[in-house]
């Protein structure tokens, strides 16, 4: 269901941007990763590859513990023969990949492929100022988020008057709404929204003019906040009228169900605040009691 549903998305996206699909096609990576072909190229990388280079491959993308499992270990080598059997001519990714794609280049040749083309863009940071993080949800805009959820999160973003460095809205408009607006209209466009009496709307063509007017503090927070929210939800419009239908919503709700409600745990209350041990005594003592009464009324004394 979550392959189904990522496709979806990237096809919603791509749409919103206003790319064609025409010549877009989705391969599942099972199609041929359960192949003999690739199990015996994935042997021959585990014959070859050191530990080191495997841990180094994938020290950006894996998570990095000191007792690390097989798999995180393997993983830069599947992503490697991913470019030979997919047959592709170069691989596009995070600078987060580097080290993965210098793996590829290194390796591949060793079982007789050749060398890719790789591609990499920055990493958009976090809202908060750090590292976006999928464990926290403040410091990433998801692509189903309601306008109000978008709106709440650029309002806790972290945006000091006149800071440049560490700053997610910032960033965000860099790396997401300008290079969107060219792809969607043909130039880049940015507008700064204001009342008329704190001088109206501005229009930026460039990212490095609203970084300097903000970095001058000619531009507000809370006017670049509201403004950069306002941007979002309108690219974000179209992905969100896709998924509003019974279909995608069961998609969703197949590919990322909701956790299980945790049993509710019945505490009993103290009985005159005696200790446990002490009301079990006097359980006890009051059923042997009534025991003896019992005995006693059956008992014939005539």
């Amino acid at each position: 269901a979550r392959t189904k549903y990522y496709e979806q998305v990237v096809k919603s996206i791509l749409r919103s941007l206003g790319v064609p699909l025409e010549k877009l096609e989705f391969v599942v990576g099972s199609s041929y990763e359960l192949s003999r072909e690739f199990s015996m190229d994935n042997y021959k990388l585990a014959a070859l590859v050191t530990e080191h280079d495997a841990k180094k491959a994938g020290s950006e993308v894996v998570k990095q513990v000191a007792s690390p499992a097989l798999s995180g270990l393997l993983y830069p080598g599947m992503q490697a023969l991913d470019e030979e059997y997919l047959g592709v001519d170069a691989q596009f990714g995070g600078i987060d990949q580097r080290k993965i794609f210098t793996f590829a280049e290194k390796y591949l040749p060793m079982l007789g492929y050749s060398k890719r083309i790789h591609l990499m863009n920055s990493m958009v940071p976090g809202l908060n100022g750090s590292k976006m993080s999928a464990s926290d949800p403040n410091s990433k805009i998801d692509l189903l988020d309601t306008k109000k959820e978008v709106q709440n999160k650029i309002k806790k973003a972290y945006c000091e008057l006149g800071v440049v460095e560490g700053n997610g809205v910032l960033a965000f408009a860099k790396n997401v709404l300008f290079p969107t607006s060219e792809l969607r209209t043909g130039h880049a466009e940015f507008v700064v929204l204001r009342p008329e009496q704190y001088g109206g709307n501005t229009v930026y063509t460039d990212y490095a003019s609203l970084e300097s007017d903000f970095a001058e503090e000619k531009v507000h927070p809370g006017d670049l906040k509201s403004s950069v929210a306002a941007a979002i939800n309108t690219l974000l419009d179209p992905i969100r009228e896709h998924f509003e239908s019974a279909e995608m919503q069961q998609l969703l709700l197949e590919a990322y169900p909701p956790p299980a409600a945790k049993p509710k745990v019945v505490k009993q209350k103290k009985k005159h605040n005696k200790r446990p041990d002490a009301v079990d005594a006097e359980a006890e003592a009051g059923a042997e009691v009534k025991a003896v009464e019992e005995q006693l009324a059956n008992t014939n004394l005539d």
